[in-house]
């Protein structure tokens, strides 16, 4: 049996020009493998702590700490242990810790060696990622994951916390539903996008893009921002509500301030229940069908009236609400709040910890939304991720950006490879 020889990290750069975490796992028969942890920008409060140096050096954003801890901690802790016990690696990781949000060794230490772990297993069982995590379903469920190609969202527009213009609404996302494949979804989204740049060109409008490669004007409204989309759709030669639908991720904490959602661009402050009416109109207007973070993370009564009055049609999906940590989901299950869930590994920790979320949601009828982060790398992990456990659909940004679209171009191979895989309808 291959063991874990070493374990090594080192401080690289994600898409932001960030320090970040690379970890590296060489077994004892010279197979290794890498992976990088991505970092959000809009955080939820709750999710596991990204840890982060302080001091001068990178303004305080150093990742040494994390990097030492795995090389002098996690090291000699999985040494010799079988790489393929995923379960069993990730438990010792949080058992490491011993806090509940992993803020002794730091949550982005544990995630760069949980997913260097299940590379380097899949390299020596040598079959794809995506297969692998099949498996690891598997072994952590006791049951069984249909593989699937997922749907992908492309944040075309960006806003918030992710550019620095005056929409609130971070992003606007096109979704390509009546594709016949990912490979046509994706020269859809591809021509959308850039019939957007030229509308933008036309009217004078900034081009420059944001985080995730959505374009960022000024605009005069969260409306004007969509109205722009469904011109770049027909532009197309595509028809918005049949072939392309919208879809928001409002990052609504980052503009509640305990009482009021305001909307600073629009100069509009709502009370809950008008911002739920406010969303509502939208859904009414415009062929959405998926609302990320429609209501702060701690505005439970909000999100239960948004579930009941737009839940029948809408997708609402919770990110900052739900921090993909399986105790605080299982309790918005219960209190009825959104029916879907945004998927994102840095969140809680280790790949065990987000197949068991993911699992929860399988079992409770919501969806899974695969998430890249603003702060992204050239790694394609999630896009293994969201085939192998047949998660369904993507979010992974616009079709822009070297770190957005190697989860693209390594999805348009596994497809390529994959040729039984069903494409969601």
């Amino acid at each position: 049996m291959s063991t874990i020889n070493s374990i090594k990290a080192i401080q690289v750069l994600d898409s932001r020009g960030l320090p970040t975490v690379s970890c590296k796992v060489i077994l004892s028969c010279g197979i290794e493998a890498s992976a990088i942890v991505p970092s959000g920008a809009s955080t939820g409060t709750k999710e596991a702590l990204e840890l982060r140096d302080g001091g001068s050096a990178f303004m305080g954003k150093g990742v040494t700490k994390a990097v030492n801890n795995i090389n002098n901690f996690i090291n000699p802790l999985l040494k010799n242990l079988n790489p393929q016990d995923q379960k069993l690696i990730d438990h010792k990781l949080i058992d490491l810790d011993g806090t509940d949000d992993k803020s002794n060794i730091g949550a982005n230490a544990i995630l760069a060696v949980s997913l260097a772990i299940s590379h380097v297993a899949a390299k020596k069982k040598n079959i794809p990622l995506h297969k692998h995590f099949r498996d690891v379903y598997s072994d952590i469920t006791r049951l069984s994951v249909e593989s699937s190609l997922p749907m992908p969202m492309l944040n075309i527009l960006n806003g918030g916390e992710h550019a620095d213009n005056n929409i609130d609404i971070q992003e606007f996302m096109i979704i390509p539903s009546n594709a016949s494949n990912f490979s046509e979804a994706m020269r859809w989204s591809s021509e959308i996008y850039w019939n957007l740049k030229n509308i933008l060109k036309n009217k004078s409008l900034s081009t420059a893009v944001g985080d995730e490669g959505g374009f960022a004007p000024n605009l005069k409204s969260n409306e004007e921002a969509l109205t722009l989309i469904l011109d770049a759709i027909k532009q197309s030669g595509l028809v918005p509500g049949k072939d392309i639908f919208l879809a928001l991720d409002c990052a609504s904490s980052e503009f509640f301030d305990g009482r009021k959602y305001n909307l600073k661009g629009e100069d509009r402050s709502l009370s809950p229940s008008e911002f739920v009416s406010y969303l509502e109109e939208l859904v009414e207007k415009y062929p959405i069908i998926s609302i990320e973070d429609g209501m702060d993370e701690n505005d439970f009564d909000g999100w239960k009236e948004l579930t009941d009055k737009i839940g029948h049609k809408c997708q609402l999906v919770g990110d900052d609400l739900f921090v993909t940590n399986k105790n605080i989901f299982k309790t918005g299950i219960e209190q009825g709040l959104a029916n879907s869930i945004l998927i994102k590994f840095n969140q809680i920790g280790t790949i065990t910890e987000t197949i068991e979320t993911i699992h929860l949601a399988n079992s409770n009828n919501y969806k899974s939304i695969i998430s890249h982060r603003s702060g992204e790398t050239e790694d394609t992990t999630i896009s293994d991720l969201a085939i192998g456990l047949g998660a369904g659909q993507i979010k992974t940004g616009a079709p822009c950006r070297s770190d957005r679209v190697a989860k693209y171009n390594r999805i348009l191979w596994i497809e390529e490879e994959n040729n039984n895989f069903s494409f969601p309808e």
